[in-house]
């Protein structure tokens, strides 16, 4: 995208004719569509999503959420959900395109580790979200995200081949060690320094997009992308466009192909009109 812009530029076109027409757009949920501040979608980012809808662009929401964690959003009518970093893609009238657990192997290890030490997890299914050792951060980050802390995990009546992401609550600095000796089928991403999402190796944000353009018969250069957190990087990376929120994490600012304002600051709609999509 940044070569176009150059190149554009260096020859003399116009800059708008740099921009592909996009025909859809992949939005992240928490520091993206929600504010942290408000815990609401910003009235700008309604009026933008339904614009796009009413010029025939589809509106995918892509997040590392559980399918059980988006009732925030449902209200705008989304052509799609990508959930669990990419382990279940649901179309708006929830048919499941793709499903993709982690292996139980991996989850009968994490299970086994927690009963010799100390460590908090989540286990996120399709029916459920449960907990293991709820740490005063740990209660202090679903307030943060407007969810109730989940019910306690039965570590003895775990249906080990139904975890689709679990989250480990460990920094940056034990998650490499961890991940190798644990979890070695599986693949870390994180947004938060407090813990880090957990899914099958292979499986990201940008897998779910390509399911979603074969379903639509999209072409990824038709496709724009709005993230601020690590597990973003892969998916708006992928698209034509990609937009990190004036909030983003430095990581993801570094590989967009523009940062936009704060979510807080009109930032979905600013972008939207400065690619012309809007």
């Amino acid at each position: 995208m940044m070569f176009i812009m150059w190149l554009c530029s260096y020859i003399g076109l116009p800059l708008n004719m740099q921009y592909p027409t996009i025909k859809a757009v992949f939005f992240d949920i928490d520091g993206t569509l929600l504010s942290f501040k408000t815990h609401e979608v910003p009235t700008s980012t309604i009026e933008a999503i339904e614009e796009l809808q009413r010029k025939g662009i589809k509106c995918i929401v892509s997040t590392g959420r559980s399918i059980n964690s988006i009732d925030h959003i449902k209200f705008l009518d989304f052509d799609g959900y990508i959930t669990f970093n990419g382990g279940y893609c649901v179309t708006h009238d929830f048919e499941v395109l793709s499903r993709q657990a982690i292996d139980a192997s991996d989850i009968q290890s994490v299970l086994d580790y927690a009963k010799k030490q100390p460590l908090s997890f989540s286990f996120m299914s399709e029916q459920e979200i449960t907990i293991h050792d709820v740490t005063p951060e740990i209660a202090g980050m679903y307030a943060h995200l407007n969810l109730p802390v989940p019910k306690l995990v039965n570590m003895n009546n775990v249906d080990t081949s139904s975890i689709l992401q679990t989250n480990i609550f460990l920094g940056p600095d034990e998650e490499k060690e961890f991940m190798a000796k644990v979890m070695p089928n599986s693949l870390a991403s994180r947004w938060t320094p407090l813990f880090a999402d957990v899914n099958p190796k292979g499986l990201s944000k940008k897998v779910g997009i390509d399911i979603f353009c074969k379903h639509f018969g999209i072409d990824i250069a038709e496709t724009m992308a709005f993230g601020d957190g690590g597990n973003d990087i892969s998916m708006l990376q992928h698209v034509a466009i990609g937009v990190a929120m004036g909030n983003a994490n430095p990581e993801v600012k570094a590989i967009a192909d523009y940062t936009t304002d704060e979510v807080d600051d009109d930032g979905i709609w600013n972008a939207l009109k400065h690619f012309e999509v809007l």
